[in-house]
């Protein structure tokens, strides 16, 4: 039987689906951080174009996607959905199990779904230079590929661990044409502040964001790009959701379990919230985050409004949050190392509508060595917590049922993390909750 499913070209979905309007209970409004009162879609201007800022707060369930958009889509989607036969065999699962398979982008990852119309949409209103922030290099890949394809330019601040630990993600991103600094740098007043205190200091992704919100602040010709947590990413990355719905009912299945690794929430919240109207329906759908225990935001994090960044330049959000200073341990999972997540995913999980779970890294090196064994895959490390997540679901779950996880990038970029694991380099972190609280006291109270 054949294990891969492929929707048709002309069946691709046209239109991005978002979730605003169908939240049980609506989005607290992102906060200005001067006045801390709902902000001034103006102020959202300096650096963000407006179209984005329009879908942002869009009331509209269904969203076009622009043709140019669709072309360089074309590229890569659909993307596969594959039954892993051969993993359920391995771990003796009666449960099916499918995964979504967004590796096959130019980038490696699913984060091109938003970075191509971001890209679009940016140059529709003459913008002629893109600055970014990147954790473990695919997000900055990501924002280089489509910047290229649209002939603007990019630059991309990449947190220092990370920056270090990948060096052949530099290499993709340099070889589209971007230009990237490990962060903290020496480009920015935030950067060069972090290194005056703190010469050795490995970078976060708040930090990242600082410095490239300031990049993009500074500069007529730049806005910035953020990679996920904001609606408009969601909005973009549901094309894998609504292709995987699609797909399902070619073969006459429904998911009874949907699963994703989650950082800030652009992969998992993208491919889950196409199944929400299943949910709120009454159907027995259960949806699954899975985050490290090093960076426990859903898990442990406080749900309050907090800035999206170290420098707190970013409008705040209500979210969950370990505190926007908080420094996450050197993990290889760097797409994972956010202190906050989407509002959207975050409002999901208060509502009981979203549960989350947390693993340590080494149980989800060991996962992903188990799916390439079998399945001939790599994994992104970050991927590696919904195979670990999907592993457990099999072995609680009712027999015959349906588990679909997202496959959101391979990890032939991350060889060096997988010697480190193999050479028994990897060490295990659990947060302690003193540092949570050190933390929290910096945010602010609404």
């Amino acid at each position: 039987m054949n294990n891969v499913v492929n929707l048709p070209p002309e069946d691709m979905p046209r239109q991005w689906y978002n979730a605003l309007p169908d939240l049980p209970t609506p989005l607290q409004p992102p906060l200005d951080p001067e006045t801390k009162k709902p902000v001034d879609p103006a102020k959202l201007a300096v650096i963000f174009p407006n179209s984005l800022i329009e879908q942002e707060m869009s009331p509209e369930r269904f969203i076009d996607i622009p043709e140019e958009v669709l072309d360089i889509y074309g590229l890569w989607r659909p993307t596969p959905l594959v039954r892993a036969r051969n993993l359920e065999r391995a771990i003796g699962s009666k449960c099916k199990i499918f995964y979504k398979n967004e590796s096959v982008s130019p980038a490696g990852s699913h984060k091109p779904n938003t970075s191509v119309p971001q890209a679009w949409y940016n140059k529709a209103e003459g913008v002629k230079r893109l600055a970014t922030e990147t954790g473990a290099g695919q997000w900055g890949t990501a924002l280089a590929f489509a910047s290229r394809m649209l002939g603007i330019e990019c630059v991309v601040y990449m947190v220092k661990v990370s920056f270090e630990q990948k060096p052949y993600r530099q290499i993709m991103i340099r070889s589209y044409g971007g230009e990237i600094h490990p962060s903290p740098s020496d480009k920015t007043n935030t950067g060069r502040a972090v290194l005056a205190r703190d010469p050795g200091c490995k970078g976060s992704l708040g930090l990242a964001i600082s410095e490239a919100v300031e990049d993009a602040a500074t500069r007529e010709d730049t806005k910035y790009t953020l990679g996920s947590v904001l609606n408009h990413v969601l909005l973009h990355q549901s094309v894998t959701g609504l292709e995987t719905l699609r797909q399902l009912a070619m073969i006459g299945e429904k998911a009874d379990y949907v699963v994703g690794c989650v950082g800030g929430g652009s992969n998992f919240g993208g491919f889950m919230l196409p199944f929400l109207s299943r949910k709120l329906s009454g159907e027995d759908v259960t949806f699954v985050a899975a985050e490290p225990k090093a960076c426990p935001t859903l898990t442990r994090g406080d749900y309050r409004y907090d800035y999206g960044d170290m420098a707190r330049l970013t409008p705040l959000l209500k979210m969950h949050t370990l505190g926007h200073s908080f420094m996450p341990p050197p993990i290889h999972a760097g797409g994972l190392r956010y202190h906050g997540d989407a509002p959207i995913l975050c409002n999901l999980v208060a509502e009981g509508l979203v549960q989350a779970r947390a693993y340590f890294q080494t149980e989800c090196f060991e996962a992903a060595r188990l799916f390439m064994g079998v399945e001939g895959f790599l994994p992104a490390p970050e991927t590696s917590h919904a195979i670990k997540a999907a592993i457990d679901l099999a072995s609680e779950a009712k027999p015959g049922s349906t588990i679909v996880f997202l496959y959101s990038g391979h990890g032939l970029l991350d060889l060096g993390s997988y010697d480190a694991f193999l050479q028994g380099g990897l060490s295990n972190y659990a947060l302690p909750q003193e540092d949570i609280e050190a933390a929290l006291r910096d945010c602010p109270r609404i």
